[in-house]
């Protein structure tokens, strides 16, 4: 009853400070990597994915809807183009928020049956790839692609869609890659040297 009790304050806890950290890199722009698209990469979204892996699901999905809420109150309040004011429906900003650390603890569930570094770099990679991919869908679903090609017909929303995912989505999954594997790889090690520690005490 202990151990659950101590799991669940645990993931609680987890949640709310990758969840404030997600919040913290959106508000000091420092989750956003200048990129000579001119669109900026985002890493808001790895809090998340490291919160689903190394907690599950419900915490991945719990850090992302604080990402989502944090977006679609930022587009509210201060929008800083056309684009960021589809954001202010949570169709776009919480909704894939919420799904995509699902699907990233899911690839990495199946994956890590085999090596848990490989299946962090896999998952993070793939759920960043998802996570895009559910933003920019739910833009077009919900009438963004207008907002997408500016207004012009001769504008394809599937070329610029396509546009944005080769030169901002791809670098996006390899940073989102490199930094959880980074942070779970540490994190292993210390868990490591920890169980050392306790078996030569």
């Amino acid at each position: 009853m202990k151990e659950r009790s101590a799991s669940h304050i645990r993931k609680l806890v987890v949640t709310g400070a990758l969840g404030a950290l997600a919040v913290f890199l959106g508000i000091t722009k420092l989750g956003f990597i200048p990129w000579f698209t001119g669109i900026s990469i985002t890493i808001i979204h790895i809090p998340a994915i490291l919160g689903a892996v190394l907690e599950g699901p419900l915490v991945g999905s719990g850090i992302g809807a604080i990402f989502g809420l944090f977006s679609m109150i930022q587009a509210n309040i201060g929008p800083n183009g056309p684009i960021d004011l589809a954001f202010r429906n949570p169709l776009v900003s919480v909704l894939p928020r919420i799904l995509f650390p699902v699907a990233a603890w899911g690839i990495y569930a199946l994956v890590a049956k085999w090596k848990k570094i490989p299946a962090v770099i896999i998952a993070a990679a793939a759920g960043s790839v998802i996570h895009t991919v559910l933003v920019l869908g739910m833009l077009v679903l919900t009438n963004g692609s207008g907002i997408l090609t500016g207004g012009d017909p001769a504008v394809t929303v599937w070329a610029v869609l396509g546009a944005i995912f080769a030169a901002n989505g791809i670098p996006e999954s390899i940073a989102a890659a490199v930094l959880s594997t980074v942070v779970v790889a540490a994190k292993l090690g210390i868990n490591s040297a920890n169980r050392k520690s306790k078996l030569n005490s």
